[in-house]
């Protein structure tokens, strides 16, 4: 299928000139490309807008996760026809396994995964090796690695009718592809045997798959039916001819080569073993042998061992030092020309930079300790200039590009500068620190009565909570945002802005790069002469930049000096204005407020799925419920015919509730759940 750009939009300002100049640039492969555009000038349109013209396969890289959870849906209703997808950093909490030998501390891995992002991150892996209108909004969690995209292609299982198999062999597949029997509640992942029939509930939990069974003239069994439905319990199966079902998890071994992959791991063992005594570190080689056998154990037994992602040299069959597979792989694996999108590339490509040496520096002193072989070190980030020489044709998008953009993009650069509305860049004022708390009390009140909204940039995480405190204090309603806030928890932090559930956010780097907050005409930039990474005059022009999406945007700078960085920001934003000011009065554009509808966030469209699924949301029209109570009814019976009673008590406990929610009836009486007793 082809890229569909479905909008009501149409290319505006100085958006139509720069679509057409970078769609020649990379139709004339130029494998780097810049558009430069001001906040607010409609650059993920514009992007949009090249996809559609190019038609490749795109991934999107941006810095953090919220930015990226924007992008995702507002590409997602640009390409509502195709397939667009979100892949972040599955964990909502990270401790990696680390040692300290100054206290003689080890510290195991501990980590919460974010079950809802895992599924979304299968997802992507999924479309992208099966669908050529793929578009991946990642984070730099993308650089990471990810298992072997050609055997997880490759371990899936293609079905089709008629093949000649049975339950017996698929539920043996289905546990060599890390999949769990759960025969009451199976989630993602997780599938049951019901009869002649297997449901399976895939990884990304988008679907179930049923597969039914009969037996052929040959006294053989064979795959009479596939059906597929989405998750929520009254869904309807439709019927397949073929279907792939993919791996539990994406560190998948090779279940061919894995006796020849333990084997080395074992050779690696015993040299470094060597080594360890050699150098009088008994300790370490008794501690380091006792915990790789203990792994093996597991790969061997099980197919999966926690940390199995340090083996990932020795089972990916890579050369020592050889770049780990990543999710840019699964994109060359089916799509050799595929365009890479660095959203604010002056903050992500440093990001993407800085990876690989922290994570080396502590798997270094894991490994000397005697906590993992010296093949761990292999479990790794790209580095930059690997990461580079994968991904390409690239196209980055800042307002601020830094030099290294500037010079690798060369003659292809792309401005906007006129933004579609006419809305000039803000206006900015000085003010002296003394009092400014007082000061930003006064200026919220004045947006809050106009109902508009106000963000506060401090430089700290304590600073932000204290102020958010102080301005609840002060009968300002106020919420805090930063990197302590889970992944899918911000986007819903935002959305309440936007609605005016409150009235200010205080932040420090979140509220920066890309975010779209039209509703927001206030800024307060506090210790803004603190010239640093917060205060220098990239930050600086972002910050003001969010102001820029509203007709009566103003930022203010507290400072008692003018830094050179605040002087920089200031004149850049001042000749902005005046250009954009020339062509409104030449083309006669009167500046229009932004109107942007609010989205529902990722994480209130996975609970309204999961509720589904669960049976616990209901139209409160009778006829919907009715069909809901229809369709358990059918499941209890089957349940009961097939002798599994505790599902049926389970699904008849979910009638009840149904039944008598909300004093709900049916025919002038409430709907019989006593027809189903408690005991079978």
């Amino acid at each position: 299928m082809k890229f569909k750009l479905i909008s009501s939009l149409k290319p505006e300002g100085d958006q139509p000139k720069a679509i057409t100049q970078l769609t020649d640039f990379l139709n004339h492969d130029a494998e780097h490309a810049l558009l430069l555009g001001v906040t607010g000038s409609g650059k993920t349109f514009t992007v949009a807008n090249v996809i559609k013209n190019i038609q490749r396969p795109t991934l999107v890289i941006s810095h953090n996760k919220t930015l990226a959870a924007q992008l995702y849906q507002e590409l997602k209703e640009f390409f509502p026809k195709n397939s667009v997808h979100y892949f972040v950093s599955y964990y909502d909490y990270y401790q990696p396994e680390a040692y300290i030998p100054q206290t003689n501390t080890y510290i195991e891995k501990d980590a919460k995964i974010n079950d809802l992002i895992d599924s979304l991150r299968h997802a992507a892996t999924a479309s992208i090796l099966s669908r050529q209108d793929t578009i991946i909004v990642a984070s730099v969690s993308c650089i990471y690695g990810l298992g072997n995209p050609e055997e997880y292609k490759k371990a899936s299982i293609e079905i089709q009718c008629n093949q000649l198999m049975s339950p017996q062999e698929l539920t043996k597949k289905l546990t060599t592809l890390q999949y769990k029997r759960n025969s009451i509640d199976p989630k993602r992942g997780e599938f049951r045997v019901r009869g002649d029939a297997i449901e399976i509930t895939t990884p990304s939990n988008e679907e179930i798959i049923r597969i039914e069974f009969s037996a052929t003239d040959k006294e053989k069994t064979a795959i009479m039916a596939i059906s597929i439905r989405r998750p929520d319990i009254h869904a309807p199966f439709y019927p397949l001819h073929t279907a792939r079902i993919f791996p539990a998890k994406h560190f998948v071994p090779p279940q061919k080569k894995l006796a020849q992959a333990i084997k080395n791991i074992r050779t690696e063992l015993r040299e470094r073993l060597v080594y360890l005594k050699k150098e009088g570190k008994l300790l370490e080689a008794q501690r380091l042998e006792e915990r790789t056998r203990y792994d093996l154990e597991m790969i061997k037994e099980m197919g999966y061992a926690p940390g199995i992602e340090n083996y990932s040299r020795h089972l990916d069959f890579r050369e020592p030092g050889e770049p780990p597979y990543t999710l840019i792989d699964y994109f060359k694996k089916t799509h050799h020309d595929f365009l890479t999108v660095i959203d604010e590339s002056h903050a992500s490509i440093p990001q993407i930079r800085g990876m690989y040496a922290g994570d080396k520096s502590r798997k270094e002193t894991l490994i000397a300790y005697g906590f993992r072989l010296p093949s761990a070190l292999d479990n790794r980030p790209l580095t930059f200039d690997e990461c580079t020489r994968k991904i390409g044709p690239i196209l980055y998008v800042s307002a601020t590009p830094a030099e290294y953009e500037l010079k690798k993009s060369g003659p292809y650069i792309a401005e906007q500068i006129i933004r579609p509305t006419g809305l000039l860049d803000p206006e900015i004022e000085v003010r002296e620190t003394k009092n400014q708390i007082r000061d930003v009390i006064e200026e919220i009140k004045k947006r809050s009565s106009a109902g508009e909204r106000s963000l506060v940039l401090t430089l700290t995480k304590r600073l932000a909570e204290d102020i958010t405190d102080f301005l609840k204090e002060n009968g300002i309603k106020t919420e805090y945002l930063h990197s302590d806030i889970k992944t899918l928890e911000r986007p819903e932090i935002l959305k309440n802005l936007r609605m005016g559930n409150f009235d200010a956010l205080v932040g420090i780097n979140l509220l920066r790069e890309g975010l779209d907050l039209p509703e927001v005409s206030f800024i307060a930039i506090l210790d803004a002469d603190k010239e640093g990474f917060l205060r220098n005059k990239t930050t600086l022009l972002q910050m003001i930049g969010r102001a820029a999406r509203h007709l009566h945007g103003k930022v203010i700078l507290y400072g008692d000096t003018i830094t050179k960085s605040m002087r920089v920001a200031i004149d850049t934003t001042e000749e902005r204005r005046k250009i954009q000011h020339e062509h409104n009065m030449l083309h006669g554009i009167v500046p229009r407020q932004i109107v942007k509808g609010i989205r529902k966030s990722i994480l209130s469209e996975s609970e309204a799925v999961q509720k589904n699924k669960e049976g616990d949301v209901v139209d409160s029209k009778n006829s919907d419920i009715k069909k809901i109570i229809s369709a358990l009814e059918l499941e209890i019976k089957r349940a009961s015919k097939e002798m599994n009673f505790e599902l049926a008590a389970k699904i008849r406990d979910r009638v009840e509730k149904l039944s008598t929610k909300d004093g709900f009836a049916f025919g002038g009486k409430t709907a019989d759940a006593k027809k189903y007793p408690k005991e079978h």
